[in-house]
C-alpha cells in the first residue's frame, strides 16, 4: 500500500512537472499586467508603456499598464509580492520602491530583495534639477545662494518620501549648508504640475519627464544629478562640476516578476524584452529620454539591484529619511 502511494505521488509530481513546462512553453496565453507604482507621467511610467506597446505585439496578447501609486512606491511593490508567481502580473520597478525603501520605511510589507524576482534593466537615466521659468536662480550656485539666504523657505517637490528626487534634493540642500521644505507627490507628473505652475521652487526630475518641458521652454534646467553629462542634455551641467564633487544620484527602471515566477517564464520575458529595447527604434526613444540602454540577464539586473540597494543604505540614514 506504502509503495502504490509513493509511486502515485510520483507520478501525479511529473504530471505536474510536464503541466508546468507546458505551461511556461506556451507563456503567455492571456492578457500581461504590468504595474506601475506611481501615478502617470514618470520614467517608470513612460517605460512601462513604450514596452506594453510592443509586448502586445510580440506576445500577441494584451499587455496593460496599471498604475498604483502611493506610498513611495510601496503599494505597487506590495501588490506584486502577493501576485502568483505565472508570469501575468509584472511590475515595472524603480529605484525608490527597489533600493530604498527598506532602508527608508519603517514596514514597507514587502522584501524587494526577498521578494520581488528581477527580470531585466531597462533603462538607467541620472535626474535632472528642473525650476519654474518664473525662478530667480538659474544654476546650481544661485539656488545654493537663494537656500542660504532663505533658510527654510524654499521648497522642492519629490515623487515621495525616500524617493530618489526626494534623496538628491535633502542631499543638495545639506551640500548647499542649508535647509529648504520637502513637498511629496505620488508620482512624477502631479510634482512637475506643482512646478510648471511654480507652487513649488525646484525638483529633481526623471528626464524622461522633464525633458518635454524643458524643450518647450516651460521649465528651466539647472543641472543633472550623474557623474557626468547627460547626452540628451548636453549643455545642463552637473551638481558635482557646479559646486558639489561626488554628487550622483540616478533614477533607473526594470520589470520585475513574484519571486517564485518559473525560471523559464522569467528566460522568455528576458530573451522578448532584451529584443525589444535594443532595437534602434524603441532604444531611440528610451534614450530620447534620457536613459542608458543595454541589453542584460535576469543575473546581471539582480546584482545590479543589490549593488543598489547597498548604497542608499547610508545615504538613507546620512539623510535621516524614515517613512511610514
Amino acid at each position: 500500500m506504502t509503495q502504490h502511494l509513493l509511486t502515485t505521488a510520483i507520478a501525479a509530481s511529473l504530471v505536474l512537472t510536464v503541466a508546468s513546462a507546458h505551461a511556461a512553453t506556451d507563456y503567455p496565453t492571456k492578457p500581461i499586467t504590468i504595474i506601475v507604482a506611481y501615478a502617470p507621467g514618470g520614467m517608470g511610467d513612460a517605460f512601462a508603456r513604450i514596452l506594453s506597446e510592443r509586448m502586445t505585439v510580440v506576445f500577441k496578447q494584451p499587455v496593460i499598464v496599471d498604475n498604483k501609486p502611493g506610498a513611495s512606491g510601496a503599494i505597487g511593490a506590495r501588490l506584486l509580492a502577493k501576485s502568483a508567481p505565472d508570469g501575468y502580473t509584472l511590475m515595472l520597478g524603480q529605484t525608490g520602491e527597489i533600493a530604498v525603501n527598506q532602508s527608508a520605511m519603517k514596514n514597507p510589507g514587502y522584501d524587494a530583495l526577498r521578494d520581488l524576482r528581477p527580470v531585466i534593466l531597462v533603462g538607467d537615466s541620472p535626474l535632472v534639477m528642473v525650476a519654474p521659468v518664473t525662478a530667480t536662480f538659474g544654476t546650481v550656485a544661485e539656488l545654493s545662494q537663494a537656500l542660504v539666504a532663505r533658510p527654510g523657505k524654499l521648497t522642492y517637490a519629490s515623487s515621495g518620501s525616500g524617493t530618489p528626487g526626494h534623496l538628491a534634493a535633502a542631499a543638495f540642500a545639506t551640500g548647499a549648508k542649508a535647509d529648504a521644505v520637502h513637498v511629496p507627490y505620488k508620482g512624477a507628473g502631479p510634482a512637475l504640475s506643482d512646478v510648471l505652475g511654480a507652487h513649488v521652487d525646484f525638483f529633481f526630475s526623471s528626464a524622461s519627464a522633464a525633458l518635454p518641458h524643458i524643450r518647450s521652454g516651460k521649465l528651466k534646467a539647472i543641472a543633472m544629478s550623474g557623474t557626468s553629462r547627460s547626452a540628451s542634455m548636453p549643455t545642463v551641467p552637473t551638481v558635482a562640476e557646479s559646486g558639489q564633487p561626488g554628487f550622483s544620484f540616478s533614477l533607473w527602471g526594470g520589470v520585475f516578476a513574484p519571486e517564485k515566477t518559473p525560471d523559464e517564464i522569467v528566460k522568455i520575458l528576458n530573451v522578448e524584452i532584451n529584443k525589444i529595447i535594443v532595437d534602434p527604434q524603441i532604444k531611440a526613444r528610451l534614450e530620447g529620454q534620457g536613459a542608458v540602454v543595454r541589453a542584460n540577464t535576469p543575473e546581471e539586473f539582480a546584482a545590479f539591484v543589490r549593488n543598489e540597494a547597498a548604497k542608499y543604505g547610508p545615504i538613507v540614514k546620512q539623510a535621516g529619511v524614515v517613512t511610514e
